[in-house]
């Protein structure tokens, strides 16, 4: 009869799989260790070979995410993964990348510019819901057709 698997074994076959938070990690882990010691050692052990990294995690996520939300949504989802604030607020993007996401999100969702206050509110709303802050918004609503109209198209 196999022996069951240790809990390095557990936690590498964890992180074989997919990018993963510290705090996440341990929380899998939680139910197969009964010193909260031994899993402490264990993971600082991880994050101290590099097999665990929360600024990588976090790196990835954004990387993976960005384009389609808004940092709001983000730091939200970072912060309940256990991130550091410091660090989440080092992976965000930049406004102008921000601003340039929130631009196609709009244009992929709605294919021309809203055409009375209401229209603009529904779009208004859409992008808010997908995580971007009020600025944003309005700076992506101000650009995305713009070149529709230089071009006259």
């Amino acid at each position: 009869m196999k022996n069951p698997p240790s809990l390095r074994q557990r936690a590498l076959n964890i992180l074989a799989r997919r990018e993963i938070s510290r705090a996440e990690l341990a929380k899998k882990l939680q139910a197969y260790c009964e010193d909260a010691d031994e899993l402490q050692a264990l993971l600082d052990d991880l994050a101290a070979r590099h097999w665990q990294s929360d600024a990588r995690y976090a790196e990835a996520y954004v990387h993976s995410k960005a384009p389609r939300h808004g940092h709001l949504r983000l730091r939200q989802a970072l912060s309940s993964q256990g991130v550091d604030e410091d660090l989440i607020r080092d992976v965000l993007p930049d406004s102008d990348s921000e601003t340039a996401h929130a631009v196609a999100v709009l244009r992929k969702k709605f294919k021309q510019p809203p055409a009375d206050s209401a229209e603009r509110y529904k779009h208004m709303r859409f992008l808010a819901y997908r995580g971007f802050d009020s600025d944003t918004v309005r700076r992506a609503l101000e650009q995305a057709w713009r070149e529709d109209e230089k071009s006259g198209t």
